[in-house]
């Protein structure tokens, strides 16, 4: 039943994919938001109801879900699909987050690494906001930038975790950062410069990395 329902979650994204491409805005309407609802289902199955710590992950999936329709109404809602983002990235953090931070060497690596790019990427999207003088913004996309970067944080410290098994930590972490990159593709094609296909990227990078994310989630809390 699971592979059956990720297998339609993967149809929908992909043809939300070539709807982006083609520009189908109807299809889109649709798929979008349908992937999210498959995959919310999908997650629902496969840890047996999201009991525990997995409903925060749950939670999280609602909660893009709300930020894609946002942002895809005819009238953008950027502010309002942004704020969605910003709390369903909180609650991943919650969930990752479930025991005392298993801070070392290796953690602090991880935490420069992330920092420095968080950094440049934020003053990058700051210098095209200021050029398009959309400076009011410059502080949401600051936060939004912090607390993605400790979402994706809180994914690589699952492999110093010892209750984590290797293989859903390397599948959450991935998942993270390809969420984070979507996030930097639909940021850069926005307000930095266009970049071309940005928009497919953006949702394909997206897509996966939900997918991808919550498969390591239900390898960790599935039953």
């Amino acid at each position: 039943m699971q592979a059956f329902l990720m297998g339609f979650v993967a149809l929908a994204a992909i043809l939300d994919w070539y709807a982006v491409y083609r520009q189908w805005k109807k299809a889109e309407y649709l798929l979008k938001p349908l992937t999210m609802v498959l995959l919310f289902l999908w997650l629902l199955f496969a840890t047996g109801g999201m009991k525990g710590a997995s409903l925060w992950f749950g939670i999280g999936l609602a909660l893009s879900l709300a930020g894609d329709i946002f942002l895809m109404l005819p009238n953008e809602k950027f502010i309002a699909g942004l704020v969605a983002f910003l709390l369903a990235h909180i609650a991943y953090i919650v969930g990752f987050n479930q025991t005392a931070l298993p801070l070392n060497g290796i953690g602090l690596l991880f935490a420069v690494i992330l920092g420095t790019a968080a950094v440049w990427l934020y003053r990058r999207i700051a210098a095209g906001l200021e050029k398009k003088g959309e400076n009011a913004l410059k502080a949401p996309v600051l936060a939004y930038t912090t607390v993605i970067s400790i979402m994706v944080f809180s994914a690589w410290l699952t492999f110093l975790r010892p209750e984590w098994t290797p293989h859903a930590a390397m599948l959450s972490s991935i998942g993270a950062v390809l969420f984070m990159l979507s996030d930097a593709v639909l940021a850069w094609n926005k307000f930095v410069q266009p970049i071309p296909n940005g928009r497919v990227l953006n949702m394909m990078a997206y897509h996966l990395g939900q997918m991808v994310l919550m498969l390591g989630i239900a390898a960790h809390f599935g039953v």
